[in-house]
């Protein structure tokens, strides 16, 4: 069985956008949540993951996130928009994310 690779975005209680990439979008997420998952979210605290999106190599979900970081606010929000009207509900049940919101 393969490795999965995520590229994400999460939405910063002061309404930044942080992107990143994992292999463990659970623990992540987690972590940023708690503030040892980045520097960035440690100090621009997390409000909700945004967008996900899975690869099946490292180096493919490093990529994207290098394009992704290069985008406009613009274009990271036409992307999120478009995610959230398409996957974000099969991802977040699946991945059961929803639940580390309520914290």
């Amino acid at each position: 069985m393969s490795e999965i690779f995520y590229t994400y975005l999460i939405l910063t209680k002061n309404d930044t956008l942080y992107c990143g990439y994992t292999n463990d979008i659970k623990q992540r997420y987690y972590k940023h949540l708690s503030g040892t998952g980045a520097k960035y979210t440690k100090v621009n605290k997390p409000s909700r993951l945004v967008y996900i999106e899975s690869f099946d190599s490292k180096s493919n979900a490093m990529k994207r996130e290098n394009e992704i970081k290069k985008l406009t606010r613009r274009d990271k929000l036409k992307i999120v928009e478009l995610f959230n009207r398409t996957k974000n509900e099969l991802y977040y049940k699946a991945l059961d994310i929803n639940k580390m919101y309520e914290q």
